[in-house]
C-alpha cells in the first residue's frame, strides 16, 4: 500500500511561483511502465492531469500549464516536485499525486489529502 503526502501548497499572487512535493511512503514498489502525475482539481470541476514524469524522466505537460510548469522526481527519495510559475488564477485548484498508466490514465493508489493552491488575481 503507497500513501501520498502531499505539501508546498499556499496562496500567491498571479505571477507568482510555487514548489509542491508528492513524498510516497509504505510498501512503495516500481511499477513497470507506471508514471507519477500531478493531478488537480477546482471547485465543481473533474480532477485533471496537470503533467506526469516516467521513472526515466520523460515528462508531459496538460497545455495549460505548458512553459509554466516543471515536473521532476528524485527516485532516491521516492519524491516527485512540481515547480509552478507565472502562476494565474485559473492555476486555483487542490493538487494531488499518484501513479498512472501513462497509456491508459489509469491510477493506482488511493488519493492523498492533497495541497491547496490559491491564485489571487
Amino acid at each position: 500500500q503507497v500513501q501520498f503526502v502531499e505539501s508546498g501548497g499556499g496562496l500567491v499572487q498571479a505571477g507568482g511561483s510555487l514548489r509542491l512535493s508528492c513524498a510516497a511512503s509504505g510498501s512503495t514498489f516500481s511499477i513497470n511502465g507506471a508514471a507519477r502525475g500531478w493531478y488537480r482539481q477546482a471547485p465543481g470541476k473533474q480532477r485533471e492531469l496537470v503533467a506526469a514524469i516516467s521513472s526515466v524522466g520523460i515528462t508531459n505537460y496538460a497545455d495549460s500549464v505548458k512553459g509554466r510548469f516543471t515536473i521532476s522526481r528524485d527516485n532516491a527519495k521516492n519524491t516527485v516536485y512540481l515547480q509552478m510559475n507565472s502562476l494565474k488564477p485559473e492555476d486555483t485548484a487542490v493538487y494531488y499525486c499518484n501513479d498512472m498508466n501513462p497509456r491508459t490514465g489509469f491510477t493506482f493508489h488511493s488519493w492523498g489529502q492533497g495541497t491547496q493552491v490559491t491564485v489571487s488575481s
